[in-house]
């Protein structure tokens, strides 16, 4: 449990102490005259050896103290990269990466030119480590998860040494390094209310009651009674003596199903009381893993945007900050070969009336083992051979062919059948995801929606292409419809390509401020706390 109070002694005693280091210091820097700076060159190239950022960085300023010097402005770094060190656990990090302990001993023991040299780059060591953890995350996205194919926006190391050594103030410099975004900023207010709740016992007992059992409007009894509690508990439903399922209750649970991607019922069945049981401290972690997520895509996203946020299944258009409008979606299916992936990229056109031509892998896997039986089987499918030619079904022998071998490609041609309806979305990518309407229009019903092959269905395509073809039409849904009726398979290009931001989010902010929670459909985001809790990060508690 971390008290503020605490906190801040430690910090103000840091800083002081830092003080008295300097003075300590005040021989070794007087002696850096020629033999002296040679030692200390000496010392910072030896220790920067292995780190080649570091290294180019003092070779090009001439080996020049940005920390170590006795000046105020050195002094002013040190007291600032401490406090920004001490409270890394504002940002979900975990201080212990950045040996704040070990740091202060070695200037505590810094007597010499030479200690002066290795606590310079111990010092720039322990700031470029914390720079990229708070800007762009503590960990490789692709290393914990082969789906977040994610490029982190890394900033360049020696930039950072040479704007820092530059500023006139590196407390605002640093402070300047977490994303400046809206979200962030929520999930550190989140996290830290979560933090003091959890210093206050958290919500109270879980919910008893049968496994599957819920309770629904009219029941009351002692589940009830323990269900009001929590819904009071969680900020759902105001303090009450009711003990029965009321239509404040109701309200209540509709409130907290529509904040977690619950269908809206105000009843408490089986997945809503699972949902309502989850631990406090398993809303932190959700809340630590959004914060390094956001980090992840700590890049300007556009003043115009999609947002496909998996775990929500929904697509938005965000315009300036704000929802412009928003469908449903379906995301891949959660197996090993079919879950959508993550990335950012940019939608440059649309394809109205499209073929869909066959992915390699599900010709293999699904359709080779259908025609071995069957040469007629998936009439509705064109097969092609490498030049384009239609295979003729009846002289062709598809039992030959072994998944490796098959030499054929498949194309669905444009129809009302089409497994990609009558439009898709195109960003070009090596993964060949984009956006797409769907003839399968019931699984929009769904409350989890992963069903795809791993791109991602749109429950209202065509509003999607009028809204994005708004920006260069007059008449976005006459031009769209004109196409449409052709029945001919067309490209239509935006004049002005819209940067796409597939993401995953378990912990988002809502639109009235709130926090909102969904469900780890792949169970990635569990993936990611492991590897922040084995690289040091912990749930804490606060006080005061």
């Amino acid at each position: 449990m971390i008290s503020c109070v605490r906190f801040r002694f430690a910090l103000v005693m840091h800083i002081a102490l830092m003080a008295g280091v300097a003075a300590l210091w005040a021989n070794a820097v007087s002696a850096l005259d020629t033999a002296g700076f040679v030692a200390f060159r000496q010392a910072v190239a030896e220790a920067a050896s292995t780190d080649a950022d570091i290294a180019a960085f003092y070779r090009e300023t001439g080996y020049q103290p940005v920390w170590t010097a006795g000046d105020e402005a050195a002094r002013d770094r040190r007291a600032a990269l401490i406090q920004a060190l001490e409270g890394a656990e504002h940002h979900g990090l975990a201080p212990a990466r950045y040996r704040v302990d070990a740091l202060m001993q070695q200037m505590r023991d810094a007597r010499s030119v030479r200690d002066l040299g290795l606590v310079e780059v111990a010092l720039s060591t322990a700031f470029l480590t914390y720079a990229r953890d708070v800007q762009t995350g503590m960990l490789v996205p692709s290393r914990v998860d082969s789906g977040i194919v994610r490029e982190v926006p890394y900033r360049d190391r020696r930039e950072h040494l040479q704007r820092l050594a530059a500023s006139a103030a590196p407390q605002a410099y640093l402070r300047a390094l977490p994303p400046d975004t809206r979200e962030y900023r929520a999930l550190q207010k989140e996290k830290l209310r979560l933090e003091r709740l959890l210093g206050q016992g958290g919500w109270g007992p879980a919910v008893p009651g049968v496994p599957g059992e819920g309770a629904k409007p009219g029941s009351d009894g002692p589940q009830v009674v323990a269900l009001r509690n929590r819904l009071i508990a969680m900020g759902y439903l105001p303090r009450t003596l009711s003990a029965s399922y009321d239509a404040a209750m109701q309200a209540a649970i509709r409130d907290f199903q529509d904040a977690h991607g619950l269908t809206p019922d105000g009843v408490a069945g089986k997945g809503t009381m699972s949902e309502i049981n989850r631990p406090i401290e398993a809303r932190l972690k959700s809340v630590i893993v959004a914060m390094e997520r956001e980090r992840w895509t700590n890049m300007e996203r556009g003043s115009r945007h999609i947002l496909v946020n998996q775990t929500d299944f929904t697509a938005r258009i965000v315009d300036d900050g704000r929802v412009t409008f928003e469908t449903r979606s379906v995301i891949g299916k959660n197996t090993s070969d079919r879950r959508s992936p993550e990335f950012s990229d940019r939608m440059e056109h649309m394809i109205i009336n499209p073929s869909w031509y066959v992915p390699r892998s599900i010709i293999t896997k699904e359709y080779l083992p259908k025609l071995r039986a069957n040469p007629n089987a998936l009439a509705h499918m064109e097969i092609t051979d490498r030049r384009g030619r239609r295979v003729n079904r009846a002289s062709a022998n598809f039992a030959q062919y072994s998944a490796g071998s098959f030499p054929f490609a498949m194309r669905q041609p444009p129809g009302s059948r089409n497994a990609l309806g009558k439009v898709k979305f195109m960003f070009p990518n090596k993964y060949n995801i984009y956006l797409h309407d769907t003839p399968q229009k019931h699984l929009f019903d769904r409350e989890v929606r992963a069903f795809s092959h791993g791109c991602i269905r749109l429950s209202d395509p065509f509003d999607f292409a009028y809204a994005l073809l708004a920006r260069q039409s007059d008449d976005p849904k006459g031009d769209f419809q004109r196409i449409l009726r052709t029945g001919r398979e067309t490209k239509v290009t935006l004049k002005e390509p819209v940067p796409i931001h597939l993401i995953y989010r378990t912990a988002v902010s809502g639109e009235r401020g709130r926090m909102e929670y969904r469900r780890d459909v792949y169970g990635r985001d569990a993936r990611i706390w492991k590897a922040l809790n084995d690289a040091g990060v912990a749930l804490r508690s606060v006080q005061g």
